[in-house]
């Protein structure tokens, strides 16, 4: 890989892993916070607000990944404006985060009319995971749709991005998902930020490096059409 494309995906993996190391993080944490704060009640209001607290924070997530994202790309795509950038992740992160969190809030809800719980079953942990990364590909293709659309305006070749993205994720997903359940072994709540911070940081890092393949890809097609 010569230099200059070298330097972007470098710049790229590097935004993505810490943007979700933060901005996942923070997502988490400010959604266990203020989830913990309504209480453990079991009624149609509790429900419905811990569906909504999970989804509006993740505009932390969306916004922190949205304004590095576009940091490391912006010298090779000078015609993306950093508002565009942004308001695309935001809205694909959202969607991605309803689409995410509508199952397990439609459950609760029917739980609720029932007035009884049905006891939980837990997966063996290889179908747990085989189920995070479907569910990576599903969100990797929400995730990235509303970027592709700004992409394609300035580009050729965007029409890999969302397959890209799929294919990040669908290796992300898992990752995250096994880190949240090992992190429940910990018994200090600062081991349980440490490690799940290592966690998050590398699952940017390898999704960064996945998709960030593809987006050099894209700056190569764009000198290859460049006229001679």
């Amino acid at each position: 890989m010569p230099g200059r494309y070298a330097s972007l995906w470098l710049r790229w993996v590097l935004a993505n892993g810490l943007g979700e190391m933060f901005g996942l993080g923070l997502t988490f944490g400010v959604g266990a916070a203020i989830i913990a704060s309504l209480g453990s009640t079991n009624n149609y209001i509790t429900i419905l607000l811990t569906f909504l607290v999970a989804v509006v924070s993740g505009v932390i997530e969306a916004t922190l990944v949205g304004l590095l994202q576009w940091w490391a790309m912006h010298p090779w795509f000078p015609k993306i404006r950093q508002a565009a950038w942004w308001l695309a992740t935001l809205l694909g992160a959202l969607l991605a985060y309803v689409l995410g969190y509508l199952p397990s809030t439609l459950m609760s809800l029917g739980e609720a009319t029932a007035q009884a719980s049905i006891p939980a079953h837990e997966p063996e942990q290889w179908v747990f995971l085989l189920l995070a990364a479907g569910l990576g590909a599903v969100g990797g293709a929400v995730l990235s749709f509303a970027q592709w659309l700004v992409l394609r305006k300035t580009v050729q070749g965007a029409g890999i991005w969302v397959p890209a993205n799929m294919l990040a994720w669908l290796v992300g997903m898992p990752i995250i998902f096994w880190g949240i359940d090992n992190a429940m072994r910990f018994t200090q709540l600062s081991s349980i930020i440490l490690f799940m911070a290592g966690i998050l940081l590398l699952t940017g890092l390898i999704v960064g490096a996945i998709h960030g393949a593809f987006l050099v890809r894209i700056v190569k097609s764009q000198v290859s059409h460049q006229p001679a």
